[in-house]
């Protein structure tokens, strides 16, 4: 909104003329002294400006202003002989910005076609630590691992959207996406509580033939991302912090319906946590994909590390149902200079791809390690998750 605003009020102030330009430069160049008829009676004129002067007439110098005096301080100074005259621009600025305003009203006319379909919600799922699950169908709709989607919900506001991590995409298999968000502040609390029937609710509610008490839901999308590429390297380390997850969720998604036709071999999956209530939100994921692996004989493929930054309820974890996870799980904040070092020891003279979707702390400090050298050869590229 803010770029049409400034782009029409360009072409708008080009129209009126407000922009001008000075004809007569030679008659009157910028900086020079304009005289008239009181300062010539008492100033000294030096010679070769009599007959000049003679012939200019112009309105007295008002007399509440200091009188100037150029010709005492100074020996030569160029003398106007006429006034100054401006002459408009003749419009240009259409010619500039037509080009990208039709490409960019084409586009938003796309987008618009696209997501006019409200989308089938088929079940919403309440997650631990105010986290909201829901999952969809739309005919035609292709995504891939890492790509976000614009969520538009009239009844929660008609002018506000927000985008979304895809936590599943469609297969072939399954026509069914998926989304995970935070629930923090007024949009998400409002959208919480039209799909929920109770906040506190655990389970998955209203079957698919009792979709008349879901709102509408429109999708933009899907909308490319950095992470894409993370089943493009060879090695891939994924670092999230609480819900950055979501990026990383869709890959984990894709590597469970099946993991050989990508180029990725191994991958180092770090999540820092403050509760243990968090880690929930996808343990179920991690303990299938944990487990399909072991059956294929591929148990070094993932290298799961779950970090706890504070105790508090840590024996809730404990169960047999996520004893594969209660091994990987720790205490603190990952010592993250080491962890770049037996990775680069590991992976000697190979390029590993770095995605982060987390606080900027970790981040700047992810992002300063990648850049750094070491004695193994081993290159990491950098990538991060921002929306803007």
């Amino acid at each position: 909104l803010f770029t049409v605003t400034l782009v029409s009020l360009l072409f708008l102030f080009s129209c009126r003329g407000v922009l001008k330009y000075q004809t007569n430069l030679e008659e009157h160049p910028p900086g020079c002294f304009n005289p008239n008829k009181t300062l010539r009676q008492n100033l000294t004129v030096p010679k070769g400006f009599e007959e000049l002067l003679s012939d200019y007439t112009t309105e007295p110098f008002p007399a509440d202003l200091p009188v100037p005096e150029p010709f005492v301080q100074n020996s030569f100074m160029r003398v106007c002989s006429k006034e100054p005259k401006f002459q408009s621009h003749f419009p240009e600025t259409w010619f500039w910005i037509s080009g990208p305003l039709c490409l960019y009203c084409v586009e938003r006319l796309y987008r618009y076609i696209r997501s006019n379909k409200p989308v089938t919600i088929t079940s919403v799922i309440s997650h631990p630590s105010n986290v909201l699950e829901v999952r969809m169908m739309k005919d035609d709709f292709e995504a891939r691992p890492g790509q976000y989607v614009i969520l538009h919900c009239p009844r929660v506001s008609a002018l506000e959207s927000h985008p979304f991590t895809l936590t599943m995409c469609p297969t072939d298999t399954k026509a069914t996406f998926g989304v995970h968000l935070k629930v923090v502040g007024d949009w998400t609390e409002r959208f919480r509580d039209l799909l929920l029937l109770h906040s506190n609710q655990d389970t998955e509610i209203l079957p698919i033939f009792q979709q008349r008490r879901y709102p509408k839901l429109y999708v933009d999308g899907p909308f490319g991302s950095p992470f894409e590429e993370s089943l493009n390297y060879e090695v891939s380390l994924c670092v999230a912090g609480g819900i950055g997850v979501t990026p990383f969720a869709s890959v984990l998604n894709t590597l469970l319906d099946g993991w050989k036709c990508y180029k990725l071999r191994r991958l180092y999956f770090i999540w820092v946590c403050r509760d243990i209530e968090s880690f929930r939100w996808f343990a179920d994921l991690l303990c299938m994909l944990h487990n399909k692996l072991w059956q294929e004989n591929r148990p070094d493929y993932i290298n799961i590390q779950l970090y706890l930054s504070q105790t508090d309820g840590i024996q809730k974890i404990i169960g047999e149902k996520y004893q594969a996870l209660n091994s990987r799980l720790l205490i603190g904040r990952p010592r993250w200079k080491l962890l770049f070092d037996d990775i680069a020891k590991c992976n000697r003279r190979k390029t590993i791809g770095v995605f982060c979707c987390g606080p900027n702390k970790i981040s700047k400090i992810l992002h300063k390690l990648s850049n750094s050298s070491n004695s193994y050869g081993t290159r990491f590229e950098y990538n991060k998750e921002s929306f803007s």
